[in-house]
């Protein structure tokens, strides 16, 4: 069975960060091992979120504790998100090093890949808020995990401060990424009267859309990013991947707008979430 590492936020009463990405992981199989960067209680946007940052001692024990126990050569997806120290940054910095340079043995789930995948969600900002972690954690993400990401899952805000290009549009993001020189997975993409996801990498580029929702819960870039993780672990092609990707993310999204629900309803969602959606058209770019 493969597994993942995830070092960001656990949030007890929303559905955003880890939490959402290890319930979606869990719907392909995949375990998952959680190192929390935050502790809250609910997702700083409806105010107040209560708990705290997790001190590094205790990233780095967590850390200390899952490589004692001979998982990081079991690891087959690293997942970073959200950072509430510079410190936590280096620390996973570390750990990505530490997954790759661990010995492997044969393939205990030859359908899945072997060679770990490495994903940094460089999350740090958004249009309409800007910065919201300090600058020296959006900083260290920018050198010490952009460069060891076999794919950088951003939006469309974060894109520009990395590579200072406009990204908002399907065009505008495609030379972007292929700026960062990173396979790169860019959401929040304008497209006329719909909302789009575009891939790019050096060989290729792909946008899914769909219609914009009436409102969208956090965690949406979240549960984005975890399901076209396990496309990639599943082997499956770069449009494909993208079409399911965004499309369980429509669907939940349509599912909470029409339960009124405050938040993703992904473990309601079970394995719906893994469906591509008729809503969703995609094109190639490039």
């Amino acid at each position: 069975m493969p597994m993942a590492l995830i070092l960001s936020s656990h949030v007890a009463g929303s559905q955003v960060g880890a939490t959402a990405q290890a319930a979606a992981l869990a719907q392909f199989s995949i375990d998952s091992m959680v190192v929390p960067t935050v502790l809250y209680g609910r997702h700083p946007g409806w105010g107040p979120p209560g708990g705290a940052p997790t001190p590094i001692e205790v990233v780095d024990g967590m850390l200390a504790g899952v490589e004692a126990n001979g998982l990081l050569g079991l690891t087959d997806l690293v997942i970073t998100g959200y950072f509430a120290s510079a410190a936590q940054v280096r620390a996973t910095a570390r750990a990505i090093d530490a997954v790759r340079a661990a010995p492997r043995g044969d393939p205990p789930h030859s359908a899945f890949a072997r060679t770990p995948t490495v994903i940094v969600d460089p999350t740090m900002g958004d249009a309409g808020k800007g910065l919201y972690v300090p600058v020296e954690v959006a900083e260290a993400i920018a050198a010490d995990l952009i460069p060891r990401a076999d794919l950088v899952a951003c939006n469309a805000w974060e894109l520009r401060r990395l590579t200072g290009l406009e990204a908002g549009d399907p065009q505008a993001a495609v030379l972007a990424g292929r700026r960062l020189d990173k396979p790169t997975l860019v959401s929040s993409v304008q497209n006329g009267g719909e909302i789009g996801v575009v891939y790019v990498d050096d060989q290729e580029a792909w946008l899914a859309a769909h219609a914009k929702a009436e409102r969208a819960p956090n965690g949406t870039g979240d549960l984005l990013t975890a399901l076209f993780a396990a496309s990639l672990l599943e082997g499956q092609t770069l449009s494909y991947g993208l079409a399911r990707a965004v499309g369980g993310v429509a669907e939940t999204v349509t599912a909470a707008n029409l339960w009124n629900a405050p938040e993703l309803p992904i473990v309601a969602m079970g394995p719906r979430v893994k469906q591509t959606s008729p809503g969703v058209r995609v094109e190639r770019l490039a």
